[in-house]
């Protein structure tokens, strides 16, 4: 795989991460360079770009979105609250992180991750996927202090 189509899905996050993705297709970070391209529609993506922590409203949208996409697909979860809740852990509408719910391949934190890092985690897929297979990493440890 030479380039990936992407899908980006917004689970519940306050943005923040989603203007971090945006700011990636922007000329000063050129995602575009590495072969990826943003698309509207999952049919005619590989890979879901989720963000923030499962809403209930969400949950069943991102699981349609996900079985929508066509095989093989992988899943990246950006920012500490889809991969752990983060400052949502724990409210009455959240069921969670994206991995409780549907498989993720790269695991991108921070709160919210710099476009830098929204890069390294979509060339860790690239490199995982030239290899001949996909990486499956572990949850990371959210350690990081949230600033109030």
């Amino acid at each position: 795989m030479n380039s990936i189509w992407a899908v980006h899905f917004n689970s519940g996050s306050c943005n923040g991460c989603d203007i971090e993705i945006l700011a990636t297709l922007t000329p000063r970070y050129d995602v575009e360079r590495f072969g990826i391209k943003l698309q509207g529609s999952p049919r005619h993506a590989d890979v879901l770009i989720v963000t923030g922590p499962v809403t209930r409203q969400a949950r069943e949208r991102l699981i349609r979105t996900y079985e929508q996409m066509p095989d093989p697909k992988f899943v990246i979860s950006v920012g500490s609250c889809s991969i752990s809740g983060g400052v949502f852990e724990g409210c009455y509408n959240c069921v969670g992180s994206v991995d409780d719910v549907i498989p993720v391949d790269v695991y991108i934190p921070g709160c919210p991750p710099r476009p830098e890092a929204i890069i390294d985690g979509i060339v860790q897929l690239l490199t995982s996927l030239k290899g001949g297979q996909a990486r499956k990493q572990q949850r990371p440890v959210i350690t990081e202090e949230i600033p109030a």
